[in-house]
């Protein structure tokens, strides 16, 4: 499957809602914070848009960060994969697009929660090169699981040749 990757705007919130929900369920943004996360101006947003035949499938993924321009220290808010979008690389994608936005507003340090109980989400955050450095415990709530904290030090970009492929 192939993807588009766009600024999200307030009008997305109905789409991203519906992604929001029952990814997260308990844990899940009322729809008037993600409004507001959507709109604040030291906030980027991007969404996920299949192309080609899925094309009217709706959102597929979507991810923030909280970047203000100037601060030294950012953090990624949310992001989540419609299941059938899931092991193709896309929040990876995000991710990375997320860091590279922190890192064009000044952003030396970007911090993250994760549950706990979320092996891929935490494998993909090692991936990126994040590590652990706190624990918060009974984070999520109502089922009392921990949150890790986790924090990645972004270095200039450095351009790597391509892989060829024979």
């Amino acid at each position: 499957m192939t993807w588009q990757l766009r600024r999200a705007h307030v009008e997305d919130v109905d789409a991203i809602m519906a992604l929001e929900t029952p990814t997260f369920g308990t844990d899940a943004w009322s729809r008037e914070s993600m409004q507001a996360e959507l709109a604040h101006h030291d906030t980027y947003y991007l969404v996920a848009l299949p192309v080609g035949a899925d094309a009217d499938a709706g959102i597929a993924a979507y991810a923030g960060a909280f970047a203000a321009r100037g601060a030294l220290q950012g953090d990624i808010q949310t992001i989540a994969v419609a299941p059938e979008s899931r092991g193709g690389g896309l929040g990876r994608v995000l991710i990375q697009s997320l860091i590279a936005e922190a890192w064009k507003r000044g952003i030396r340090e970007v911090f993250l929660e994760v549950r706990a109980d979320n092996p891929v989400a935490q494998r993909l955050y090692h991936r990126e090169g994040f590590e652990e450095i706190a624990v918060r415990r009974a984070y999520y709530q109502p089922d009392g699981v921990d949150a890790l904290v986790m924090r990645l030090q972004l270095t200039a970009p450095v351009a790597a040749p391509a892989e060829v492929l024979s």
